[in-house]
């Protein structure tokens, strides 16, 4: 009787599993069949031997979970550069005017190119599941799915940020639900993404409520306490903060994912913690772009002794010119200690907040996040050969700070090898480089923007107002302003 050899086995690797111990072998070996990881043990002299139809000798290399990035946006990855040195509101006016164009169906092929090129650089980097929020998701599926990435996907909704009406939004969202949720073998999701909790109204949230309890295994993905406006516009909404408002109208559970929490008080984080409610932190994005020197970090340690879930995410990685999620850990370290002093994160931790952590606060933990037998098999190999890593030795704080997107040997996702020796075998690497080239030709014409080598120069002032949308941000001022008016008011008139 012939024995079955499984489809691949990885072995000779320091293997950091993620697992509920954290184990962590010196000379490992993982097995992999049908897409799943059947073993993780100690590597036997045998395993290389014809043990598998295909072999993967990792000497002296580390396998760890594929990396996770639990909040980001793709569309406009092709820009990468171009806002770097703007101010804060000139970039939040020319990424509007693009936002709004891309909502009304004006520059699909530069979102197309920047599905491609996110894909691209992410499988380099490690990244083998994503969760974006963007205009048209629908661009990206195909892109994503074909690359062989796992991804959770919505298209952003609000009455408050651009002027597409609300009832195409909504229309679009349940399109794409139906039509994408379970594709390409199940890595791609769908999700329910109200925009942001400064720019929805009370009507919008609860539509947004009605259509997850339509679909209540679906992941309700959102911004939320990103600023202090947030709860400014939740008392407009008539309730008394922003967790007040999702928990009156429902969304307060563990179905939801709070991109940033940056200003969430420590009765926040109690309430975040007994809904199970999960957290995204993107310290790069709040960093590069810190409106008020003054404004509170994002309380990640206090999140985690109240054991909400908490992963990493890049964001708008175009927005601060990096792919690494690597770097994100070191950067969610070093802000945490600035802002609370040291020793707030041991290194597991932040291994965990890039794998398990992420995977759990996306719901996903059950399949992706830690190398476990039964497992999806998304596994990175990381080279740790490389002198930068010698001595060899507290491989989790190599990985949070010294390792970078460009250390990534091989990426394997649902147990076929994506990525092999830095090359991403599932793309064209030319076409795709060829066709975002000619993406941001194009736009630049359609535009007025110029981007070169020098950087990038937005249109002039009176272009970028005659592009930005118009109703649903004057609406958004009206109600922050007479909200912020009548609360100084009142408070006058209390004194």
């Amino acid at each position: 009787m012939t024995r079955h050899r499984p489809d691949l086995l990885l072995h000779e690797a320091h293997v950091l599993t993620v697992d509920s111990e954290n184990r962590l072998f010196e000379r490992g070996t993982v097995v992999v069949d049908d897409g799943r990881i059947v073993e993780v043990r100690s590597t036997d002299p045998e395993d290389g031997r014809g043990s598998a139809e295909q072999t993967i000798d990792c000497s002296g290399k580390l396998v760890m979970p594929g990396l996770v990035n639990a909040h980001t946006h793709l569309e406009l990855t092709p820009l990468l550069g171009a806002f770097s040195d703007l101010g804060f509101w000139q970039l939040w006016a020319t990424a509007a005017a693009i936002y709004s164009d891309l909502q009304t169906g004006s520059f699909e092929y530069l979102a197309r190119a920047g599905y491609e090129l996110a894909a691209l650089n992410f499988l380099r980097s490690g990244v083998t599941t994503i969760n974006s929020i963007d205009a048209v998701p629908s661009l990206g599926v195909d892109v994503l799915g074909d690359a062989g990435l796992r991804a959770s996907l919505g298209s952003a909704i609000s009455d408050m940020f651009w002027d597409t009406p609300t009832d195409e939004q909504f229309a679009r969202a349940r399109s794409f639900i139906d039509d994408y949720h379970g594709a390409y073998g199940g890595r791609i999701h769908a999700t329910i993404c109200p925009h942001v909790d400064w720019a929805c109204t009370r009507s919008l949230w609860e539509r947004a409520a009605g259509l997850a309890d339509e679909h209540p295994n679906l992941l309700v993905h959102t911004h939320l306490l990103e600023l202090d406006q947030s709860n400014t516009m939740a008392r407009a909404n008539g309730a008394s903060d922003s967790l007040g408002l999702l928990e009156e109208i429902g969304l307060l559970d563990d179905r939801l994912l709070a991109g940033h929490f940056r200003a969430a008080t420590a009765q926040d984080v109690q309430r975040a913690a007994q809904a199970g409610v999960s957290v995204a932190h993107c310290p790069s994005t709040l960093i590069y772009w810190n409106h008020d020197a003054d404004a509170q970090w994002t309380p990640v340690p206090a999140l985690r002794e109240a054991d909400v879930p908490v992963g990493i995410g890049l964001d708008d990685h175009y927005w601060h010119d990096s792919y690494d999620l690597f770097r994100e850990a070191r950067q969610t370290r070093l802000a945490a200690n600035l802002e609370y002093s040291w020793g707030q994160f041991a290194s597991m931790e932040l291994v965990r907040m890039l794998t398990i952590d992420a995977a759990r606060a996306m719901g996903r933990s059950e399949e992706i996040g830690s190398i476990e037998s039964g497992k999806k098999a998304d596994l990175i190999v990381v080279d740790t050969t490389d002198p930068k890593f010698v001595p060899t030795t507290n491989l989790p704080a190599q990985v949070v700070n010294n390792a970078t997107a460009a250390d990534v040997e091989t990426v394997i996702v649902d147990g076929s090898v994506v990525v092999r020796d830095g090359v991403v075998e599932t793309m064209d690497r030319d076409g795709v480089l060829e066709r975002t080239t000619n993406a941001v030709a194009r736009f630049q014409e359609d535009s007025g923007w110029s981007l070169d080598l020098d950087g990038g120069t937005p249109p002039s002032t009176l272009r970028t107002i005659e592009s930005v949308p118009k109703r649903g941000p004057a609406k958004l001022f009206r109600r922050l302003f007479s909200q912020s008016a009548k609360e100084t008011l009142l408070n006058d008139v209390d004194r």
